[in-house]
């Protein structure tokens, strides 16, 4: 435990925490044959351990060692990586990070604000029903060794069952997320996936889409290769991304450097065999127009499964030739004959995600407080997803809303992330 709690303590609690620790270590001890837990600051004390249990079907992308690692360089929110082991093997890992807010400071997953699905880490054998208590325990251990830096830890966009599994922290309490996420499996070929959709109408669109981009000169779907064209397409996205918003009155979620400056770390690892953090699609037109892009997407993969992180389009040329569709069919396709299983669009209920998907799931919100004040934060947290979730069911609610948002917008704020603002 040579990187746990210390260096994240406030001065003025080191004597009370000595005490604590010394508490801890006896009580650890006790229950070697059991479970125990670390904190942890450093990721790559974890490294061989993530790695291995990132490898594992049921573990999100968004969980990932370089997923985790670009968003950990280009933020500087406090690590706590929550280290679970029976004997001297890890069976789980949570890798969480401190945000202090105005009132409380929350453990969240890394990255939360934009991802699309949460897991946590843990190994495929790893059954918490032979665990005495499994949820009392994890509980009160997290309070013993969280409660001295946070006030409660959430766990959000967590879908219970997942790849045929049960998740370990179904037993824990949660809310429903005011977000589904929305997939479309693949199947043997791509004739038979569209059959599950209107494949007639689809093929339809998708003709008239190639007919129109033919009478501007054509198209390439590309594909960036090299970290320099993955670069200049994600610079590409947030330019359009932020026209979009702006005609909209939308906050833009991309526009803080931080963000931007992780898309990037992201888009500069490159792919493996098992997959890649950061791919990007674009539709590029030839003739009069050679060399502009009018649609970009954005996929991590992992495995048979791919995620589309984002969308964007150019809404000032060929906006009738509905290019960003045009490129979903495209990647669809491709993603089939690759042997991908799942396509998954992503959290967040909209009306083009609807038209491509067969599945809609679940997520959760594991809500833990810590503290007194912690919760106090857990109700507010439980009352917010409730209130979206009612307000999202009302469309003249929701409308309201969004004209609400409108003449909030101010110029230069920083927009908090919601994967599905657009």
């Amino acid at each position: 435990m040579t990187d746990v709690d210390f260096n994240i303590m406030p001065v003025r609690k080191a004597r009370r925490h000595v005490w604590l620790g010394q508490r801890d270590q006896v009580r650890d001890i006790a229950r070697a044959e059991g479970l125990t837990l670390s904190v942890h600051v450093n990721m790559q004390a974890l490294e061989a351990d993530w790695r291995a249990l990132e490898a594992l079907p049921a573990t999100s992308l968004h969980q990932g060692f370089d997923w985790c690692s670009a968003w950990a360089q280009t933020h500087a929110n406090q690590l706590l990586l929550v280290r679970g082991r029976i004997g001297e093997k890890t069976v789980f890992i949570l890798p969480l990070e401190l945000v202090r807010g105005r009132l409380f400071r929350t453990a969240r997953f890394i990255g939360s604000p934009h991802s699309n699905l949460n897991t946590g880490l843990f190994a495929d054998d790893f059954d918490p029903v032979t665990c005495s208590k499994f949820a009392e325990e994890l509980i009160a251990d997290l309070s013993a060794k969280l409660s001295r830096v946070a006030d409660i830890v959430t766990l959000e966009k967590m879908p219970f069952d997942w790849h045929g599994t049960r998740h370990a922290l179904s037993s824990f309490p949660a809310v429903r997320n005011q977000n589904a996420s929305y997939q479309l499996p693949l199947l043997e070929t791509f004739e038979a996936t569209l059959a599950q959709l209107n494949a007639k109408r689809r093929r339809k669109k998708f003709r008239i889409s190639e007919k129109r981009l033919e009478a501007l000169g054509g198209y390439d779907h590309v594909i960036a290769t090299t970290c320099e064209e993955r670069q200049q397409i994600l610079k590409r996205f947030f330019e359009q991304k932020a026209t979009r918003f702006k005609a909209l009155g939308l906050p833009n979620v991309f526009q803080d450097e931080e963000t931007q400056a992780f898309f990037h770390a992201l888009s500069a690892v490159e792919p493996a065999r098992e997959g890649q953090p950061l791919e990007l699609n674009a539709i590029r037109l030839r003739g009069d127009q050679n060399g502009r892009i009018v649609a970009i997407a954005g996929l991590s993969r992992k495995g048979d499964h791919v995620i589309c992180q984002f969308g964007s389009i150019d809404d000032d040329i060929a906006a009738d030739a509905s290019p960003g569709e045009l490129l979903f069919y495209l990647i669809i396709r491709k993603c089939n004959a690759e042997g991908v299983k799942l396509f998954d669009f992503g959290i967040g209920d909209q009306g083009y995600k609807r038209s491509w998907c067969t599945v809609e799931t679940v997520q959760r919100d594991i809500v833990l407080p810590l503290t007194l004040r912690g919760r106090l934060a857990a109700s507010v947290h439980r009352a917010a997803v409730r209130l979206k979730s009612g307000i999202k069911k009302n469309k003249k609610a929701y409308a309201f809303v969004q004209r609400l948002r409108q003449r909030r917008q101010a110029p230069g704020a920083v927009a908090v992330a919601e994967t599905d603002s657009d």
